[in-house]
């Protein structure tokens, strides 16, 4: 059976006290939503990150670190390798190493996002301090995605605070009703 394509690319992003949030999100989703999910977490550039084998334990779908030219697939979760920003290409992984810029790679990621796949396009912005995610947001809105922001469980508030505050954020959710909006999403996208 060929790789399926995901109806929709969630781009989760966050940075301190998210990790909490991407095992508490990953808990409530189903395996089978035929999205493909895609987290960008901050981290050390000289990190050896263990994220993919600790989120794998919460969920039964599979859990990869992205790689260049790796295609994107429905039922998938993938994370940011360290020290790179990740970019989206006609359902690719395009993987920029080392990263241009210090907490700026879920706006690089988003934007990415936005303009492969449009209306098809997710952003997630969870726990974390600064403000990255809300540039990109702004840019899945003017594509016609959605957007969303965890609410105040959040355990630092400042990374979904400012996305809210830039008025681009189309739900601010606690983490166990997004899967639920997120089928909502995609049932409509396939009835248009």
């Amino acid at each position: 059976m060929g790789a399926l394509r995901p109806k929709l690319i969630v781009g989760i992003g966050g940075s301190a006290g998210a990790l909490n949030a991407y095992k508490a999100l990953l808990d409530a989703l189903p395996s089978n939503t035929g999205m493909a999910f895609v987290i960008i977490s901050h981290m050390s550039p000289t990190a050896h990150s263990q994220l993919a084998l600790i989120l794998s334990r919460h969920t039964k779908m599979f859990v990869r670190v992205a790689l260049d030219a790796m295609q994107i697939q429905a039922n998938y979760v993938y994370v940011i390798p360290s020290n790179a920003d990740l970019l989206i290409e006609n359902y690719t992984f395009k993987v920029i190493s080392p990263r241009t810029g210090r907490n700026k790679q879920e706006d690089v990621f988003f934007i990415s996002l936005a303009e492969a796949m449009g209306k098809r396009a997710i952003g997630i912005v969870l726990s974390g301090y600064d403000g990255d995610g809300t540039e990109g947001c702004k840019h899945i809105k003017a594509h016609g995605g959605k957007t969303f922001t965890q609410d105040m469980s959040a355990e630092v508030d400042f990374m979904p605070l400012s996305a809210q505050e830039s008025g681009c954020i189309d739900f601010v959710m606690p983490l166990d009703k997004i899967p639920e909006k997120l089928n909502c999403l995609a049932a409509a996208l396939n009835l248009s």
